[in-house]
Formats: C-alpha cells, structure tokens, sequence
C-alpha cells in the first residue's frame, strides 16, 4: 500500500474505535492493522474506544493485545481518559486489565479524584 492508502485504513480505523465499531474493528487488527496504531496526537484505538466510553470496544483491543498504559503525546492514559468522561463501565475493564494508577498527566489516581470518581480505583 502506498502511504496514503495506509493512512486511509488507519483513519478508518480510528473512526471505528471512536464508534464503537468493535467487530469491524477487530477483523482490521486480525488482518494485520498493529492494535496501537495511533493519530498523530498518538491516541491509539484503544484511547479513542476509553474516551468515548465504548467498554465492549476496549475489552475487544485488550484481548486483541493493545496496550492499556500506552500515553498519547499529551501523557495522557487510556483509563484516564475514561475517567475524565465518566465512563464507568470502561473505568471497570482497564482496571481489570492492569491499568497502571499512577502512571501519566495527570495520574488516573489524580483524574479519580479531581472528577469525584476515586471509588472506581478503590481495592
């Protein structure tokens, strides 16, 4: 594929993992697409799936083998994101994944408590 072309399946991609698009987005990963593939900003599909609280979406990438503490260029995490938009079904899957707490700007420990959600990371 020439780079646009790549680019354009990345793209495609991408607008599935904010979607939701879990089965469609899994047979790309199955046929070849890297699971951390990112944007420029480095939100991977897995980021773009937490932040618009799709859980089953994310569970799909986890299993797939994308990486819960991967950070896009704004050090921002996955679970953070989540926790940011509320998402506290997807919250729930990360943890469940080994999500890293302290890891990123801002920490999903401090993001928990800035938006009153510190019970989701509770033991």
């Amino acid at each position: 594929m020439t780079p646009e072309q790549t680019r354009r399946v990345v793209d495609l991609a991408l607008d599935l993992a904010r979607e939701g698009r879990t089965g469609e987005l899994a047979e790309f990963v199955e046929h070849g697409l890297p699971v951390d593939v990112g944007d420029p900003s480095g939100n991977t599909l897995l980021m773009l799936a937490a932040y618009h609280g799709h859980a089953d979406t994310v569970r799909a990438l986890i299993r797939l083998g994308a990486d819960p503490d991967l950070r896009n260029a704004r050090d921002q995490t996955p679970l953070a994101g989540a926790l940011f938009k509320g998402a506290d079904d997807v919250v729930g899957v990360l943890r469940q994944a080994g999500a890293d707490l302290d890891s990123g700007t801002p920490t999903a420990r401090a993001a928990a408590a800035l938006f009153g959600r510190a019970h989701l990371l509770a033991d």
